[in-house]
This record gives C-alpha cells, sequence and structure tokens, in this order.
C-alpha cells in the first residue's frame, strides 16, 4: 500500500493513506522531497510546501480554507491551523461547462439540450462489458421493483407499534415470492402544522407507492390530521389489488383484519416472478456518512464512476446531502444541462442556507466530531470529497424533498446531512437501492437496500458484519477500472436479489425530515 496521495496537481496538501511518524522522508516527486515535521494520522493532511497565514489550502486542487497561521512544509494540516473561507449567501454566475448547454441568458427554452456523451463520458469500453439488464419485478403501473415486500405503512405515530405487530405475526405467512413483511413505523401524522404536515403526508404517499413493494396495507387510527382519506390525494391512481387501507378505530380487532388483508396482498404480489429488465429503468441513491480523509479519494469517486456508467446506460442516480454540497456548489451548477437547472440548484442551495438561518445556526458549522477524526477539517474538505459520487455527468434533474424522479440521469434532491432522514429522502424519490459510502461504519438501513461501502480495508475487515463492497483497495492493489466493473456486477446482484448486510440483519429504517412545530 502507497504512503500517501497527491490528489491533484495543484494541491499545496497530501493525504496520508496510512500512519506517517514525525520524521519520515517522503518522495512527493522526482524533484520533491518532504520531512513529516509532526505524526501524520492515517487519512489527514500534511503541507508540502511552506504555506504563509490567510493563503489557501488547495485539496482535489480547490481551496478547502485558509491557514489560521503560517504553515511548515512538512506540517500537520486539521482544524487546529485550517479555517473555512466560506460565508452566507452567495450570488452565482452559470458557467457550463458541456457544449450543449445554452449560453447564460439564452432565449432558448430551458429543455434539457442535447449533451452528447461523448462529452462527459470517456468508458466505452468498460461500459460494454457490463450487463444491460437486470432480475427484476414489474409492476401494474409500469414501474419495476427490485425487491417483492408486502410493507405495513401507519398514517400517524399512534398505530406504529401495531404495525409492527402485524408485520411480525405476518411474517410467518409468506409464500410465493414475496420477500419480508415490513412495518414502517414513524411518530408523524398529526399534530403538524404547514409544510411539515405537508411533507410527512408526501413521503408517507411516497412510500406507499414506491415499486419495491409488492403489496402495502397502509393503517390508519382514524382521528388523526393526515388520516387515509386526507392520503388519497396525494397516493393518487394506485391498484386497489396492490393497496389496501384500514381504520383501526374503524374495526373491532385490527391485527386480525389487518393479517386477512395482508394474505390477501401476499396472494396477490407472490405470483410476481423476477424477469430481466433494462437497467434503463434503475434508480440508484448516493449518500456518505461517517467520512474518512480516504473517503473522497476511494469510495466516493467509485460511486461517481458507476453513476456516469449507469447514466451512460440509461438509468438514473440521485444525489442529496444539500449541507454537503456547500463549498463545491460551483461544480455541480456549472454542470446544469441548462440555465433553468442551474437556477433551480442556486435555489435548492441558498433555500438550505436560509433553513439554517432562520433557525440562527451556523451554516458553515465544521464537520462531525468522527469526521474531523477521519482528517476532515472543513466543511470545503468534505463537500469536495462528497460531490466525488456525482461523477462527470450532466445535471437533469433538481427535485424538491418528496419529489420524485422524472428525468433519467443525474437528479439533485433537497433533503439534510443526516444519515436516516437522507436516506428515506432518497428511497422516497424514488431510489430502488441506496450507496451509502462511509469511513467509520454504521449498521443503519432505510425503506430499501442500504448497500455501504467502506473507504478503507480496516473497516471492512473489523466490521464485515456492516461493509458490503470495500473501496479500499483502490489504494493498494487494484486499478479504478477492475474495481469498478466488480462494483456495477455487485450492484446488479443486488438488484437482482442479493441482499445487503442491513438487510440480512434484519434492519429496516425511515426518517422524516421535522420542520415544523409539533402542537
Amino acid at each position: 500500500m502507497q504512503t500517501f496521495i497527491k490528489i491533484h496537481p495543484n494541491d499545496n496538501v497530501i493525504v496520508a493513506l496510512q500512519d506517517i511518524a514525525v520524521g519520515t522522508v517522503l518522495e512527493i516527486t522526482n524533484s520533491l522531497t518532504v520531512t513529516a515535521v509532526n505524526d501524520i494520522p492515517a487519512g489527514h493532511k500534511m503541507a508540502i510546501t511552506d504555506i504563509t497565514a490567510d493563503s489557501e489550502i488547495i485539496k482535489y486542487g480547490s481551496r478547502i480554507g485558509f491557514a489560521k497561521e503560517a504553515i511548515k512544509c512538512g506540517d500537520w494540516v486539521h482544524v487546529h491551523n485550517l479555517k473555512t473561507g466560506l460565508g452566507d449567501l452567495l450570488e452565482y454566475t452559470y458557467e457550463p461547462v458541456f457544449k450543449g448547454a445554452p449560453a447564460r441568458n439564452s432565449t432558448e427554452n430551458f429543455n434539457t439540450p442535447e449533451i452528447s456523451l461523448e462529452e462527459w463520458f470517456s468508458d466505452k469500453e468498460i461500459l460494454n462489458e457490463l450487463p444491460s439488464t437486470f432480475m427484476g419485478f414489474k409492476r401494474s403501473d409500469g414501474k419495476v421493483g427490485v425487491r417483492n415486500e408486502i410493507w405495513v405503512i401507519p398514517t400517524v405515530g399512534c398505530v406504529s407499534n401495531v404495525a409492527t405487530a402485524i408485520a411480525k405475526q405476518a411474517n410467518t405467512m409468506l409464500s410465493g415470492t414475496i420477500d419480508e413483511v415490513i412495518a414502517f413505523p414513524h411518530p408523524y401524522g398529526c399534530s403538524q402544522m404547514g409544510d411539515d404536515q405537508e411533507n410527512s403526508r408526501q413521503i408517507i404517499a411516497d412510500l406507499i407507492n414506491h415499486p419495491n413493494a409488492g403489496g402495502v396495507l397502509v393503517l390508519g387510527l382514524g382521528c388523526e390530521n393526515s388520516s387515509i382519506d386526507i392520503l388519497k390525494p396525494y397516493i393518487g391512481d394506485y391498484d386497489d389489488k396492490r393497496v389496501k387501507f384500514l381504520v383501526a378505530q374503524e374495526c373491532e380487532d385490527e391485527i386480525e383484519t389487518s393479517l386477512e388483508l395482508i394474505k390477501e396482498l401476499i396472494n396477490y404480489a407472490g405470483s410476481t416472478r423476477r424477469e430481466p429488465i433494462s437497467v434503463d429503468k434503475l434508480v440508484i441513491g448516493m449518500k456518505c456518512g461517517g467520512s474518512d480523509g480516504l473517503s473522497g479519494i476511494t469510495a466516493n469517486p467509485l460511486v461517481g464512476r458507476f453513476s456516469d456508467m449507469l447514466i451512460a446506460k440509461g438509468g438514473s442516480t440521485i444525489l442529496t446531502e444539500v449541507p454537503e454540497m456547500f463549498g463545491a456548489e460551483t461544480i455541480l451548477m456549472n454542470r446544469c444541462a441548462n440555465e433553468g437547472l442551474f437556477n433551480q440548484t442556486v435555489s435548492l442551495i441558498n433555500d438550505f442556507k436560509n433553513y439554517f438561518k432562520s433557525h440562527n445556526q451556523t451554516i458553515y458549522e465544521n464537520p462531525s466530531p468522527g469526521n474531523k477524526k477521519g482528517g476532515i477539517s472543513t466543511l470545503e474538505d468534505k463537500s469536495l470529497g462528497c460531490t466525488q459520487k456525482s461523477g462527470s455527468s450532466p445535471v437533469r434533474g433538481v427535485l424538491a424533498y418528496g419529489e420524485t424522479v422524472k428525468v433519467p440521469g443525474l437528479n439533485l434532491l433537497s433533503a439534510p446531512g443526516n444519515d436516516l432522514v437522507a436516506s428515506t429522502a432518497l428511497a422516497t424519490s424514488g431510489a430502488h437501492i441506496v450507496l451509502f459510502t462511509t469511513g467509520r461504519g454504521t449498521p443503519f438501513a432505510s425503506p430499501v437496500p442500504t448497500m455501504k461501502i467502506a473507504t478503507n480495508s480496516i473497516l471492512a475487515s473489523k466490521k464485515n458484519n456492516w461493509i458490503d463492497f470495500n473501496a479500499g483497495v483502490l489504494v493498494e492493489n487494484k486499478s479504478m477500472d477492475e474495481v469498478v466493473k466488480e462494483f456495477y456486477n455487485y450492484i446488479i446482484e443486488v438488484a437482482s436479489g442479493k441482499k445487503v448486510c442491513s438487510e440480512i440483519a434484519g434492519f429496516h429504517d425511515m426518517a422524516i425530515f421535522k420542520q415544523g412545530v409539533t402542537l
């Protein structure tokens, strides 16, 4: 394994790939050697030139902050001598990187222009080697799923424990191709106001319509704000063989009656069989959490490379965690396929900044303690690594929280960085699978298969009950071309029924973005 990596030719720091002891002499280039002035932990940064106070620290070829003080060549660079360079609301200018994108102030309509594959994708040979189909389930509404589950979805928190009890008993009734009966308890659906209540209704409706569920029992109480009758317009048209409703206050034994309805759902959905489906139907969510100094070097670029390949085959990916775009947002803005999408992305960023400001919170709060321990020093540092997951493709869609994907390609989704909330948001926007990169590790799940990708081999080995794929080999003995082919094929296996670790453990989490007053 190599000792360090210089990510971009213009960087004035390197990243340690293993612990570097004080006094170690490193050959950066043929003409540059640097001696470590401090012990440098793995994942952390070391200066490779003298940096004066208030000068830029460059990583990924971009600024990740400013030096708080003079930094000597060979010094450890971290929160003690590096500060953010970010401010509050900014003015942005559309500078499209693709020839197919219309120029600023174009009089054309903001329809997505034709941007040729050649402009952003160069892996044609590898692409032809990869599968173009997976084995999935076709639904009556034309959607496809990668699982055939029965979901019990409460409309309100008052019946969440009942939903859990129903699912537990119903799992003794499985037949046919049904994978599992799953309840999604939550504390919402009543005592909410305004947009907060609207968001909960939309997320619940999105779950009901998700194609990974072959059948759904919607369990209401009867007196809640978000009752079944209120929810139905949000759900829209539905197949009454696939979706059943029960109001607990209107029946004598809600568990017994629910089990009868679930038996009908199992009989209906259990006869569905997997069949070959084009990968252009796949929607994949992308998320990171518990990042470390290798996140932007191994796992996130791997996910970005996969995203480009899936999109080149006609599929879709969704990138979220808006606060973790701060500092790298112009990279995404300038990849927007037209100025209309650029304007939507500006609003995506500034609306979230205003959300912070409305709660009197610092917009550019430093990364979490785990991130800092892993070597990430500023929000720019984390954001530039985080956005590696977006690959290089054009931005084709910008989604509000709770909005589902409508345009194939790369979509940006409004949601916070919180792991459970963001992953749930990805699922309810239509993601069949969530790819979750991590340098620290986490066992959580979401409503859809949540694949954990380790940034380093130590984590992958230590927590193999959590980790599904090890991207750490990218700084050891494998090339990106080799690993991305393995990764793509593994995702096709998961889409075709292979369970990820969190599914094997029986974990199915759901969290709604709480934004308003509770009555």
